[in-house]
């Protein structure tokens, strides 16, 4: 392969790394979100009632509420829409959730490696292609010389 076509290579492969790691951050994020809310879950009891809190209408805008049946929450199963349930199976649908986010991690971790590996064989690749190109163009100077050489 010539350079250009190594250093193509090199590209798309160092663009695939970022959007994997863009991708694997974004599943991080997920998880961090759902621990959150396994948190603000174990706090709500069954003597909750009534209890003052805050409720999200948007990522930053919170309004205040009241609890009125801590049995029951509502869970978002994503793309806006949401499902009532009560506390165990929230619980057991954001555990499957995590081990699917965790699942879905250590593939992409695998991916990442793999993708550094490719990147590391095109620079060495690219190297040996730059020390052949030398080594020619140190061989034709050398000829050249003995060349002038023979004619004077």
């Amino acid at each position: 392969m010539s350079l250009e076509q190594l250093n193509q290579i090199k590209q798309s492969e160092e663009n695939r790394y970022q959007a994997v790691i863009q991708h694997f951050s974004t599943l991080r994020a997920s998880a961090n979100r759902m621990q959150s809310t396994l948190q603000a879950l174990s706090k709500i009891t069954p003597s909750s009632e009534d209890q003052e809190i805050m409720v999200p209408l948007t990522e930053s805008l919170y309004v205040p509420g009241k609890l009125k049946d801590p049995s029951k929450v509502m869970v978002e199963l994503g793309t806006g829409y949401y499902v009532e349930k009560n506390m165990k199976q929230a619980l057991e649908f954001i555990d499957r959730k995590n081990r699917l986010v965790d699942a879905n991690s250590e593939n992409i971790m695998e991916v990442i490696a793999v993708s550094k590996r490719n990147i590391e064989s095109v620079n060495v690749a690219m190297n040996g292609k730059m020390l052949q190109i030398r080594a020619k163009q140190e061989g034709m100077k050398l000829k050249a010389k003995e060349d002038r050489e023979l004619a004077a």
